[in-house]
């Protein structure tokens, strides 16, 4: 117990209590979550139907849950519950026919540009496609994307009612969103459609009463404590 005391605790992300901020004309966002020393973030944003983001560079890279609606680039579209990646250098436009709500976790920035050229395409992760591993009593997960080199992931973990894991520490910093259900540490409990935030040192436990399925994207590894 002493060493949760003295460990940096979770940080619970109230996205409802964000404020929307124009990006551009019929594309909003709300900024979830940035870590300037590193030049990652997090947003949410809503893109109107008919909308688009004109052609554009990623310096640095992008993952991105579609969480209603679709998007669509030249790669094809990502659907609700499906993520796309975007590596660095990646060249393209997104549009939304019908519009949608997406979670962009981004890593680097981007810079406007109007030729593609040979820059690598953006990638399609249909997660219904993916197997379910299980990685612990009542605890399954889909591994959707990895950067081994860097220690970086992106998984879907399904929680059963009462599954736990137990205490461990984060070497490395996490993001989760909720995309059904609930989960609580010691810092509280997160509910459908927000976020945690797990610091490097950071050592908690995690439960679910009625059961979760949360988005991870996941820096460095745990450990047991």
């Amino acid at each position: 117990m002493a060493t949760m005391q003295a460990s940096p605790r979770s940080q619970i992300i109230s996205i409802s209590d964000l404020q929307w901020q124009d990006r551009q004309p019929g594309v909003r966002q709300k900024s979830v979550w940035a870590h300037p020393a590193t030049n990652r973030r997090a947003v949410i944003a809503r893109i109107e139907p008919g909308a688009q983001l004109p052609r554009h560079r990623h310096v640095g890279d992008e993952l991105v849950f579609v969480i209603e609606g679709a998007i669509a680039d030249e790669s094809g579209a990502v659907t609700a519950g499906n993520m796309g990646y975007r590596p660095d250098g990646c060249v393209h436009a997104v549009s939304s026919k019908n519009g949608a709500t997406v979670l962009a976790i981004i890593t680097g920035g981007i810079e406007p540009t109007t030729e593609i050229g040979s820059a690598p395409a953006s990638q399609i992760f249909a997660l219904s496609e993916l197997p379910w591993v299980e990685t612990r009593p009542g605890v399954r997960q889909k591994r959707i994307w990895e950067d081994k080199a860097n220690e970086r992931r992106a998984i879907l973990a399904r929680f059963e009612p009462g599954a736990t894991l137990p205490p461990h520490r984060h070497v490395g910093d996490e993001l989760i969103f909720l995309i059904e259900g609930a989960n609580a540490d010691e810092s509280g409990v997160v509910t459908t459609g927000n976020m945690n935030y797990r610091p490097n040192g950071c050592v908690h436990s995690v439960t679910t009463k009625n059961g979760a399925t949360v988005l991870a994207v996941v820096w460095g590894r745990t450990e047991p404590v």
